[in-house]
């Protein structure tokens, strides 16, 4: 490989030899040449490459090759520049100086284009729902900045490289500094990498209902990089640190093949009562009400002999569980109304105590 390129470099230099002794006029040469192949290479990006993209259903290829087409022509044309500059014989130090010049205006080019990738790329993906779901609306500027942050890292290391410059000792010196900033924002760091671990694992997502260990219940209304908003019944906003609900026990209703909810009504009847007639009456009142699901069908069980009641339970699902609470007083409401009308009694505790007297 290396022999295909002096010889290619050979035949270059013979042709240029042609053009006389004059450096800048072998100069001019080179640049014009590097300006008629770079608009060549743009026109084929732009026309041959972009036929082919044309043929999606998106606008992603469209939006790539136009952003290529200006890079692709830069660096072939400030390589050309670059050659010219080795033609001119302006001394050792002009000359790095002018092609690590040159070299920095193309890594910017090529910076300005990743950056433009990547976003394309990010938007790309949250628009595209159930397979990378940790990357989304709402987080789509965490991705995008570090994805900015690391390129332009990389486009300064470059430029480094480009001038000759030793980058060890200054990568020793960020460790150092930013191993000091990591214990200085320990607890952002944490609640940060809280937040990615949240987005990956997807105990929950927004809109979902959840429970906390700590007794916390509300809809969840924002994934943020440092905490999760949730919004109570009460409608008070609980903003909590997304290092602690990478940590905590999480009762997501919401979660599961469905969005409905399961009530269960508590009710204990008098010992004696039919208990048929029981399970006839909650059942009925299960019947009546309109927004209980028919699937699964509502049922009552008999779950245990009280210490002054039959305890019964009428199990139900409401198809959300944000209606929990209504439909709760609802139906505790429509079965005492129900009880009464069929002679079936609450009881409630009692003691009897008896009282015995000592002989004599």
């Amino acid at each position: 490989m290396d022999d295909r390129i002096e010889k290619a470099l050979g035949i270059a230099q013979s042709w240029l030899d042609l053009v006389g002794p004059y450096a800048s006029v072998r100069a001019l040469v080179i640049v014009v040449v590097a300006f008629l192949v770079a608009k060549v290479a743009e026109k084929l990006v732009a026309g041959a490459v972009g036929g082919l993209v044309k043929r999606s259903h998106t606008d992603f290829d469209d939006v790539l090759i136009a952003s290529l087409r200006r890079p692709v022509f830069m660096s072939l044309f400030l390589a050309g520049l670059a050659a010219a500059t080795y033609q001119m014989s302006l001394g050792a130090g002009l000359t790095h100086i002018t092609v690590a010049a040159l070299a920095t205006i193309a890594i910017f080019v090529w910076l300005v284009f990743a950056m433009k990738l990547s976003g394309l790329v990010l938007r790309a993906l949250s628009a595209l729902r159930g397979r990378y779901e940790f990357i989304q609306p709402s987080t789509l500027p965490l991705f995008d900045n570090t994805a900015k942050i690391v390129l332009v890292g990389a486009a300064i290391y470059f430029v480094f490289l480009a001038w000759g410059i030793n980058v060890s000792a200054l990568l020793a010196s960020a460790g150092i500094v930013g191993l000091a900033l990591s214990f200085a924002a320990r607890d952002a760091l944490s609640n940060i990498f809280g937040g990615m671990s949240i987005l990956a694992d997807r105990p929950y997502r927004v809109g979902d209902y959840i429970n906390l260990d700590s007794g916390e219940r509300g809809e969840v209304t924002s994934i943020g990089l440092r905490s999760t908003r949730l919004l109570t019944r009460d409608d008070v906003e609980v903003s909590i640190p997304n290092s602690v609900m990478g940590n905590a026990k999480i009762i997501n209703e919401t979660g599961g093949p469905h969005e409905k909810f399961r009530l269960r009504i508590k009710v204990g009847v008098a010992y004696g009562s039919d208990i048929d007639q029981v399970e006839a009456v909650l059942r009925d009142v299960a019947a009546r009400h309109g927004e209980l699901c028919t699937t699964p069908e509502p049922r009552v069980r008999f779950r245990a002999f009280g210490d002054s009641s039959l305890d019964f339970e009428l199990l139900a699902w409401v198809p959300q569980p944000v209606l929990r609470g209504r439909l709760e007083h609802e139906l505790n409401g429509a079965v005492y109304k129900a009880f009464q009308a069929a002679g079936v009694e609450i009881p409630f505790p009692q003691r009897d105590v008896h009282i015995k007297q000592a002989s004599g």
